[in-house]
């Protein structure tokens, strides 16, 4: 379950992936926090020279449109790519392939084998920056107002070489879905009938991961 996270800089983003949202987000991202998604534009939306994708910000864990209120997305910002079609908070954007890329820089998962939870930092090792495989959603909250979010994809680790090392020594071990740079268009167009092919481990040798510096006390 990936909990924590860190978005890229407006900046960054433009150049990665060829657009930013025009609404201020933060970068050190949890549960609940709002954060930039990307998601395929409308062909009838799209003007010439335009990116084929828009950015947008929403909620760090997806609300459906039966949601009460934002509560929800502190359960909801990790969706199991095995049960997504029948969980009944991701279904609906399952069916519909709603497809997003969740871009970050880095992305955090604690590390037990000392026997305490260590922060670890993960990163692409060339530096570059992390698309990983997501649901979006629009829900409407109580006073009429339009509110995006989003959820990480994940499956199961128990084979890779790095993300195997992580979480307590009796959970299931999971990993969010990173896409490799040439499959981010066909991700964000692909029908729902196609959705579990992009549900794929990324390679451990391209990834790096470091212990956070322990914090001492003041």
């Amino acid at each position: 379950m990936c909990s924590r996270y860190e978005a890229p800089s407006s900046e960054r983003l433009l150049a990665g992936f060829g657009a930013a949202p025009d609404q201020p987000f933060k970068t050190a991202l949890w549960p609940g926090y709002i954060g930039p998604f990307l998601r395929a534009r409308g062909a009838e939306e799209a003007e010439e020279g335009e990116s084929p994708v828009e950015a947008l910000v929403g909620m760090f864990g997806l609300l459906p449109f039966w949601a009460k209120d934002t509560k929800l997305a502190r359960s909801t910002y990790n969706c199991r790519s095995e049960t997504a079609a029948s969980k009944p908070s991701f279904r609906s954007a399952w069916a519909k392939a709603q497809h997003c890329i969740i871009p970050c820089t880095a992305f955090y998962e604690p590390d037990w084998r000392s026997g305490k939870s260590i922060p670890t930092r993960i990163t692409r090792a060339d530096g570059g920056l992390i698309g990983i495989a997501g649901l979006w959603e629009r829900w409407v909250n109580p006073a009429g107002e339009v509110v995006h979010s989003y959820s990480m994809l994940t499956i199961n680790a128990a084979d890779h070489k790095l993300m195997r090392n992580f979480h307590k020594p009796d959970d299931e071990k999971r990993m969010v879905v990173i896409l490799p740079n040439g499959v981010h268009q066909d991700w964000l167009r692909a029908p729902a009938e196609e959705s579990m092919e992009f549900m794929r481990p990324y390679p451990p040798d391209r990834l790096i991961a470091e212990a956070e510096p322990a914090q001492g006390k003041a």
